[in-house]
């Protein structure tokens, strides 16, 4: 099994139990298909979404979402690296994400390192690091972070010269969620 990442973006707003119902009314799809849906997180605005499935491939994850409907026009085969010992019910205190873009493929050390170097400007912001998807192609990585709001992220991020393409507040919707943020 492989982690597959979805965007999508919307021009009305979703409410997150609206996701949760069409996730799980496509259960039948994901289980021709043995796609597992991990998480969703749904921009606090409604208009963007990340939905982590585990698949067998991308292909099998593409047909199935397909199948149940979904635009699958951005969506990618990805590998997780989370903070050493890291919990899953410490990941889904997650409330900001970042996504980076890279014009040729960067590997994730490289990246990793320009964290570490600015683990500082993190920290005085209160901005802690959680987990990252990062692709497979090597051109894209979504990184989730606890911090008490976007801005403190953005300015953390800035200061440590890391590169941000977009960064926006989320809430996670899971299969049996009991760390949804109200």
């Amino acid at each position: 099994m492989i982690d597959v990442v979805l965007e999508r973006r919307f021009p009305r707003p979703l409410e997150a139990e609206l996701v949760r119902t069409l996730t799980l009314e496509a259960q039948p799809c994901f289980d021709l298909h043995r796609i597992q849906w991990q998480e969703s997180l749904l921009a606090r605005d409604g208009h963007r979404l990340i939905c982590h499935f585990q698949a067998p491939d991308v292909e099998s994850a593409r047909i199935g979402l397909r199948q149940a409907g979904a635009d699958v026009t951005s969506l990618w085969g990805s590998t997780v690296h989370a903070v050493p010992g890291l919990k899953s019910s410490e990941w889904a205190i997650a409330n900001v994400l970042v996504e980076r873009h890279f014009a040729a493929p960067v590997t994730f050390e490289a990246i990793q390192a320009l964290e570490n170097a600015g683990a500082a400007c993190l920290s005085n912001h209160r901005v802690r690091f959680l987990l990252s998807h990062f692709s497979l192609d090597r051109q894209r990585m979504h990184c989730l972070y606890h911090a008490p709001d976007a801005e403190s992220v953005r300015l953390a991020q800035h200061q440590a010269g890391m590169p941000v393409s977009r960064l926006w507040a989320f809430q996670r919707i899971a299969p049996v969620d009991t760390t949804a943020q109200p």
